[in-house]
């Protein structure tokens, strides 16, 4: 990396910093208007709703870089694919869970229950376990060429899967979830000025998961150098 290059890297990351610790901020300290039956959850529309968008960018960037791999041959678009999807998977995760918090507080109340089998909760699920077993596949594999085009073929697959488990088959069903049948849509029923920290707060998350996708792929270059350094140098007698 040039020395341009690394200065606009460490000014973008402190952007980034920054621009997240407002978020954090503005999401818990802003006031909000009181909204029936969601009150002060409703604060979890900065945290949960952005995890989501930001999981569906990694796994589209690491879908490009798959098929950049099957177009080239490159084997350095095989790193950037993998390390999208490992932290696009990280960003899933923690989306589930904080809908698990928010569904727990807002739906079925009385119940206490973290989970509901309810259709979104259910196919976001789904979701990470599709990307789940892409990792699994990829510790199949000895050699790494036919490893990462293998995984690459089944990464496109995995992301033709996002639209229909994400939007199509939930809003065909009936769910508690806004937007889903009978349901209003989340903007129908929210305060217009939470726009104002949830947009920055979508921005802030997909900028924090480019910085964390960079530096894993910087560290995973580095390794491959190091070792590719180990084995050209000559073996003492």
């Amino acid at each position: 990396m040039s020395g341009k290059t690394d200065r606009t890297y460490r000014f973008l990351r402190y952007v980034i910093a920054l621009w997240v610790t407002g978020v954090l901020l503005a999401g818990f300290l802003v006031d909000i208007p009181r909204i029936k039956l969601l009150e002060h959850t409703a604060r979890n529309l900065y945290f949960h709703v952005p995890m989501w968008f930001t999981m569906m960018v990694a796994f589209l960037v690491s879908a490009y870089h798959s098929a950049r791999l099957l177009a080239t041959g490159n084997m350095k678009h095989d790193i950037h694919a993998e390390e999208a999807a490992r932290v696009g998977a990280l960003f899933g995760i923690l989306g589930l869970v904080t809908g698990m918090i928010w569904a727990r507080f807002t739906w079925y109340l009385g119940t206490n229950l973290w989970w509901n089998f309810d259709p979104k909760q259910t196919m976001a699920a789904i979701q990470l376990l599709i990307y789940g077993a892409y990792f699994v596949l990829r510790s199949s594999f000895e050699d790494s060429r036919r490893r990462a085009r293998i995984a690459a073929v089944y990464n496109l697959f995995a992301a033709s899967t996002l639209p229909f488990l994400l939007f199509v088959i939930p809003r065909q069903m009936k769910s508690l979830h806004p937007g889903a049948e009978g349901n209003p849509a989340f903007d129908e029923i929210t305060a217009p000025e939470m726009r104002l920290v949830f947009y920055p707060a979508v921005l802030g998350f997909i900028g924090l998961f480019w910085w964390i996708y960079h530096q894993r792929v910087r560290l995973k270059e580095a390794e491959q150098t190091l070792q590719q350094c180990c084995q050209e140098q000559p073996v003492l007698p």
